[in-house]
């Protein structure tokens, strides 16, 4: 016959162990779940950066070759929000639950998350004089952002459901993560395929007459007659070493006389207002249309074109 003893103490270690595991559970489960949020976040994002009225930036690939460097960040910074941010309420929702329901309701989450961001959404809006309705938007997404991760690493906590591990949870995750981004990246194809994104004006030579300014001391006439006037006007090149060192053009003030001419190009995107003035230290050349017809707006991309820096010429 064969006793069977414990060694003092053994008790709390296991208990230390089984505390250790789903901590490690939880922690993968919300970092994991916030990367989701993330990638859907993106597209989303995206979407609404289309219907925004703005020029079409060039495609910058150092993002692609940035993504696993992104993705370790926000993995750390997915650890810090869900230690910080996420596990307090967590346990807060808990407590509340068993003190005033007797059970560890669900609704406790959303409920103590809305809370606990209320207060510093609410400074934020009234530091940056954000408006009502936005205010109440970035509540609400911060609310849900942060509580949706704490609803799913709960499972983990619920003493009446079978014991799982960070790893069979970041699995699931995985898997219905990738099903919700491939869904989040169909609705915003069909959402821009239905025509939501912004598209520049079809303009002609007689909507793109008129005076333009940059909104500093740059002023650009171009009359019907095809006369265009520039007073202080930035013309940009590369004349020096250090320009072509650091894709910092040098800038030059453009002041005279010359003429213009409206292109329209194949499509809203590709018409350009040709610029020639003698006179300039560096010539014009071509500038794109965005904007409305109302008010069409001429820009150049000023150095390298990945760096989406432009210099904009609003028609008064």
């Amino acid at each position: 016959m064969r006793s069977e003893m414990q060694a003092p103490g053994s008790d709390h270690a296991q208990a230390q162990l089984r505390a250790k595991d789903r901590f490690g559970a939880v922690l993968t489960t919300s970092v994991s779940v916030l990367l989701v949020e993330a990638g859907i976040g993106m597209f989303a994002n995206f979407v609404w950066e289309q219907t925004q009225e703005s020029p079409p930036l060039p495609y910058n690939a150092l993002m692609v070759i940035a993504v696993p460097f992104l993705a370790a960040a926000g993995a750390a910074l997915g650890a810090l929000v869900t230690v910080s941010v996420i596990m307090p309420p967590l346990a807060a929702a808990a407590w509340l639950g068993r003190t005033f329901s007797g059970r560890e309701a669900w609704w406790w989450v959303p409920a103590v998350t809305a809370t606990a961001t209320a207060p510093p959404v609410l400074a934020v809006a009234i530091l940056g004089e954000t408006g009502l309705l936005a205010a109440f938007g970035g509540w609400l997404t911060a609310a849900t952002t942060l509580a949706v991760p704490a609803l799913v690493a709960r499972r983990l906590l619920l003493p009446n459901r079978p014991p799982l591990s960070g790893r069979t949870m970041f699995g699931r995750i995985a898997l219905y993560g990738t099903l919700a981004a491939v869904t989040a990246f169909a609705l915003a194809g069909i959402a821009l395929y239905s025509g939501i994104g912004y598209v520049p004006p079809r303009l002609d030579a007689e909507r793109i007459a008129g005076a333009y300014t940059d909104g500093k001391n740059g002023t650009l006439v171009l009359g019907p007659d095809g006369k265009a006037t520039a007073t202080r006007v930035d013309t940009f090149s590369y004349d020096s070493i250090d320009s072509f060192d650091s894709f910092e053009p040098d800038t030059h003030e453009c002041t005279g006389t010359g003429t213009w001419a409206y292109d329209p190009g194949d499509g809203p995107y590709s018409q350009q207002v040709d610029v020639s003035i003698e006179s300039c230290p560096v010539a014009m050349d071509s500038w794109s249309v965005y904007g409305t017809r109302e008010h069409p707006k001429l820009y150049v991309f000023i150095g390298d074109p990945d760096s989406w820096d432009l210099y904009t010429l609003r028609r008064n």
